[in-house]
């Protein structure tokens, strides 16, 4: 099970319902963040997530709403009492950009901050999950990422082991752990692997071929709804994406879920966009400020 934050769902600036990108994923007590604008720090203490839980920060590009939220956050954390290292990934530019930002407003902070910049694809293991980094088309350097939970393994069938002559023991924790034990293989006895689940969130970018491919199978795609139906034009003129623009990646790439975000201020009920939406791909959901979704292999549903 995942639980997905939206922290910030507006595009650009700041409106009085929408602050601007942040999406959290937490996966056990481990939270991941994905982009980290202005005010971003507040949207977490007034959520139930802890922002000393953050293990890593992933940014998508240099904008400002995606970025600016960076300085006071890490400057928090340490004043705070952090100890543990943060990993903050993001595209070329990324280590310049915060660092001086960092440097501009003697940001403090006693932790170690590991910065990386990412080119083109790439996978960045942890230990609960890997994420796929992909580029995305928005007129600078940008990123896409896919969150994936490892695999887990399948469940251990007792009374299979013993029927086989296995005597509960250390023998079960050898089949269990991927050994053959007296001719007895663990696929005789233990379930296939269960998959980990798995979360794509585009930033901002028009539809592109990389962003289909990096969404291929994904139980959630959030991607960028800046715009609505009829402002195709504009969206790309902006070089963002339209609502429909969405649906038809998340048709396309065969993906479970859309979660619509990143929303241009002129709409004051991005409803509309997600009925709009739903006519190309009916498991469409629109995101709000501080909704946060419960994902399981078997269903989607706001908490």
């Amino acid at each position: 099970m995942l639980e997905i934050t939206f922290l910030g769902t507006g595009a650009g600036v700041p409106s009085k319902d929408r602050a601007m990108s942040a999406v959290a994923i937490r996966q056990g007590p481990k939270v991941t963040l994905f982009d980290c604008a202005e005010g971003t720090q507040r949207q977490l203490m007034m959520s139930k997530l802890s922002f000393m839980k953050i293990g890593q920060i992933f940014i998508t590009h240099l904008h400002g709403d995606h970025l600016l939220g960076l300085p006071g956050l890490i400057q928090t954390m340490g004043m705070s009492g952090r100890k543990n290292p943060l990993d903050v990934y993001g595209p070329k530019g990324t280590y310049d950009a915060v660092m001086g930002m960092l440097n501009a407003c003697e940001g403090v902070y006693e932790y170690e901050l590991r910065i990386t910049e990412i080119d083109g694809c790439q996978r960045l293991e942890f230990n609960t999950h890997h994420v796929d980094c992909f580029p995305t088309v928005h007129g600078v350097p940008s990123l896409g990422y896919r969150y994936e939970e490892k695999e887990t393994p399948g469940t251990f069938d007792k009374a299979k082991a013993i029927s086989l002559g296995i005597r509960p023991g250390p023998d079960f924790g050898k089949l269990q752990n991927g050994e053959t034990v007296d001719g007895v293989t663990p696929d005789q006895v233990m379930d296939p692997p269960k998959r980990g689940l798995s979360v794509v969130y585009t930033g901002d970018t028009v539809q592109a071929d990389s962003v289909l491919v990096g969404s291929k199978g994904a139980d959630l795609l959030i991607h960028d709804s800046t715009y609505d139906v009829g402002e195709e034009e504009r969206a790309a003129k902006h070089m963002h994406s339209t609502c429909r623009q969405a649906a038809e990646v998340a048709r396309e790439a065969g993906a479970r879920y859309l979660i619509l975000t990143h929303f241009s201020h002129r709409y004051s009920d991005c409803t509309v966009l997600m009925e709009h939406a739903r006519e190309t791909f009916p498991e469409t959901y629109v995101a709000n400020d501080f909704d946060t979704f419960e994902l399981t292999r078997s269903s989607i549903r706001p908490i």
